[in-house]
């Protein structure tokens, strides 16, 4: 079988570390990666960057983009800055190669269109890195709801709360991240629930505040977003940078949906390993389960494969996108927003 070659293109989001050490040990995968803007900050693996996080990796670099794509990879995998996203998406599909990117797609809806438009014309699948939609839970979730077994769904409740990510400083930065926790959260759930229903969003309501991490963020830190979709479902989501700097985990990803069936509540990283440092008194947290990020990877590696475009896809991407928009507008405004469509 001959080896599909994978290039990351720009290590500035936390999951590029992840993502090069998955790929390095898939059978049948080369990898190899370029991070020319990236400048290390300290000698941990999460705040390294460009040539000194790939020798950390044991993966092959390139010092530009530009030599990264002469090696002729079959994908690309976009780990930039979301302002940046567009740009790589483009050169990779240029380039003939296919794109799993980051979420969100964009931070505008000129770019997500821009990137739309630039995948279909060269011929070039892309996939949304949306992980949790690998999740064994997820996957019940969607048989119970598809098995009829949760009747007519009416409402939805979900939280998607992390640490402040000062190890990426850009996430609280506007004009490279495009916002704040409304931005780096809701996607995720906005994704299972596009994934679970299929059901077109119609309008979003938000609020949202900077309280917690005021003097270290730039971008709202709190929020809570109510979308109305076109089956009657209103989905309320709670999304925040609110644990603190000791969690032992980055944070976790809650749901309940209801229905006329049932409700099922699902806590997506909830299995784990849990005890106390002795030295410190600090918790500890070992995370038990398959990781989605690595089934995720595996399915869009299976997918350059075989050519069949993988879910969720760039129209995904776009609605996501549009949900986000949809909330800021309404942040700023004060009003109910309706959401735009392709």
């Amino acid at each position: 079988m001959t080896a599909v070659k994978i290039a990351v293109m720009s290590f500035a989001h936390t999951h590029a570390i992840g993502y090069l050490t998955a790929l390095a040990a898939m059978p049948g995968v080369e990898v190899r990666g370029a991070d020319p803007d990236g400048v290390s900050t300290g000698d941990a693996v999460v705040e390294l960057r460009g040539r000194d996080l790939a020798d950390e990796l044991g993966v092959d670099y390139a010092d530009t983009y530009d030599e990264l794509l002469a090696w002729g990879p079959d994908a690309v995998v976009v780990t930039s800055e979301n302002a940046r996203h567009r740009g790589l998406v483009e050169a990779a599909a240029a380039a003939g190669a296919h794109v799993l990117c980051e979420k969100p797609l964009a931070t505008t809806w000129e770019d997500g269109l821009a990137i739309r438009d630039a995948v279909e014309a060269a011929g070039v699948m892309l996939m949304v890195a949306f992980p949790v939609r690998f999740t064994s839970a997820f996957d019940k979730l969607r048989a119970a709801h598809d098995s009829g077994a949760l009747g007519q769904l009416f409402s939805v409740r979900g939280a998607n709360n992390g640490m402040l990510p000062l190890t990426r400083s850009w996430f609280t930065e506007p004009e490279l991240s495009g916002g704040g926790a409304i931005v780096d959260h809701v996607v995720h759930i906005a994704d299972l629930l596009e994934g679970l229903m299929g059901s077109a969003p119609v309008t979003v309501t938000a609020v949202a505040n900077r309280t917690l991490h005021a003097a270290r963020a730039q971008a709202e830190t709190a929020g809570l977003v109510t979308i109305t979709y076109a089956n009657g479902v209103v989905a309320a989501i709670d999304c925040s940078w609110s644990k603190p700097d000791t969690s032992a985990v980055w944070g976790g990803l809650t749901l309940d949906v209801a229905g006329t069936g049932g409700t099922v509540s699902l806590d997506f990283f909830g299995a784990a390993a849990r005890g106390i440092v002795a030295e410190t008194g600090l918790p500890i947290e070992s995370r038990t389960g398959a990781d989605p990020d690595a089934v995720m990877l595996r399915t869009f590696v299976d997918a350059v494969r075989s050519g069949v475009q993988p879910q969720p896809d760039v129209h995904v991407g776009l609605r996501t996108l549009s949900i986000v928009l949809a909330a800021q507008e309404s942040v700023a405004s004060g009003r109910t927003v309706p959401v735009p469509g392709e």
